[in-house]
């Protein structure tokens, strides 16, 4: 039994390490996390079967472009921090019982529910799912519910043989992960009913996820003509890259490395967008891990979920100066275009599609009001974090 639950919380552990990806990838330990994680997120991105588990399924990129999209990012930290809250005040309980010898944590959510930490940790890890939206997270979530309700058995055992008595009478009047008169209607009893209640809660959880990629590629602010397509990172730009693409395309910088037979996605963003380095490799400044910040960056992340996505480098206190463009130079935009490969050319929206492999081509910088290129670069075709799969939106 001892092994069966260090296995288990072996994999829980795993769980929470690789749903916190976000953070480690903006921190100086990228590189170690990378060279074990990556791999495998490679692997998994060679086949048709697997390659979803790389992808994401929520705006992390950009803005969410409407309130729905919005109120789920938001429910993403609340349900991320009270989970944690939730899982530290049980937690804290059961040690100050043991400390005072006051014997099992009865009282509190305990007298609820017996199992209220599992509970706490599983409203968690949805919250975070929904902070770092990739479909793997959520496959492993799912492992994760299954491992918290094979140690919970494994606890009631271990409890029922060490207070045999007491434990029983608690377990008649308290649910296993809901309140008694709730999980008496809806967990059933039988072997074969608990797993055909996984396989449900499997189908609705993947399916869900899948239903907000749908959802979310279907409302993003995207502007198309012919061959090209251009995604602004924050919605209120969508009337300026309708206005100024079609010159953009004629630019001279732009004609010669845009070729008609080829599909393009052009990311229309602030010159000072703080997340580009995901989408291409811009420069040093954009990769977040070489930088010292990364305890505020993970505060916004959580507290402020879409200031980091407006406000740029100048909201992390002014982390580059030489990257950005002053103010005389009037409203600056960077274009990043993306080459789209392994997509059929006459469909715009497969541009987004969980097949479609994005290479970095050029980057340039423009004040639109008269369309003078500030910057402009050839790119290299991996992002600021090297061949990891990164958000498309």
């Amino acid at each position: 039994m001892n092994k069966t639950k260090a296995i288990g919380n072996s994999a829980i552990v795993l769980y929470f390490i690789i749903g916190l990806e976000i953070m480690i990838m903006i921190s100086p330990f990228a590189g170690f996390f990378y060279s074990v994680f990556n791999p495998f997120l490679l692997e998994t991105a060679k086949y048709p079967a697997t390659r979803w588990l790389s992808s994401f399924f929520l705006p992390h990129l950009v803005v969410p472009p409407d309130d729905f999209l919005k109120t789920i990012r938001i429910m993403g930290s609340v349900l991320f921090v009270s989970g944690m809250a939730g899982f530290l005040i049980c937690a804290l309980q059961v040690y100050a019982n043991k400390f005072l010898k006051k014997g099992t944590a009865l009282k509190g959510l305990y007298s609820v529910i017996r199992h209220p930490q599992y509970v706490m940790l599983s409203i968690s890890g949805v919250g975070l799912s929904i902070l770092w939206p990739r479909l793997l997270v959520v496959a492993l979530w799912l492992v994760m519910v299954l491992l918290y309700y094979f140690l919970s058995k494994d606890e009631e055992r271990r409890m029922l043989k060490d207070h045999p008595e007491t434990y029983r009478d608690y377990m008649e009047k308290t649910g296993m992960f809901l309140p008694k008169k709730i999980e008496g209607r809806l967990a059933p009893s039988s072997v074969s009913g608990k797993a055909v209640l996984f396989m449900v809660l499997t189908a609705i959880t993947i399916g869900g996820a899948f239903f907000l990629r749908d959802y979310t590629v279907n409302h993003l602010p995207i502007w198309t003509d012919a061959n090209v397509s251009a995604l602004a990172i924050i919605p209120e730009d969508m009337e300026k890259m309708e206005h100024r693409m079609p010159e953009v395309l004629s630019l001279e910088e732009v004609r010669a490395h845009v070729k008609k037979d080829e599909r393009y996605l052009v990311y229309f963003l602030p010159a000072n967008y703080i997340m580009q380095g995901l989408i291409a490799d811009t420069g040093g400044d954009w990769r977040l891990y070489k930088q010292h910040h990364t305890m505020s960056m993970i505060t916004d992340w959580i507290f402020h979920p879409f200031r980091h996505l407006t406000e740029g480098h100048h909201a992390h206190q002014q982390m580059s100066d030489h990257s950005t463009h002053s103010m005389k130079d009037g409203i600056v935009r960077r274009l990043l275009f993306l080459r789209i490969e392994n997509v059929p050319i006459n469909k715009p929206s497969a541009l987004l599609s969980i097949n479609a492999r994005r290479v970095p081509v050029i980057m340039l910088d423009v004040e639109i009001h008269n369309m003078t290129v500030l910057d402009f670069k050839e790119l290299p075709q991996d992002t600021g974090w090297g061949s990891v799969p990164t958000p498309v939106f």
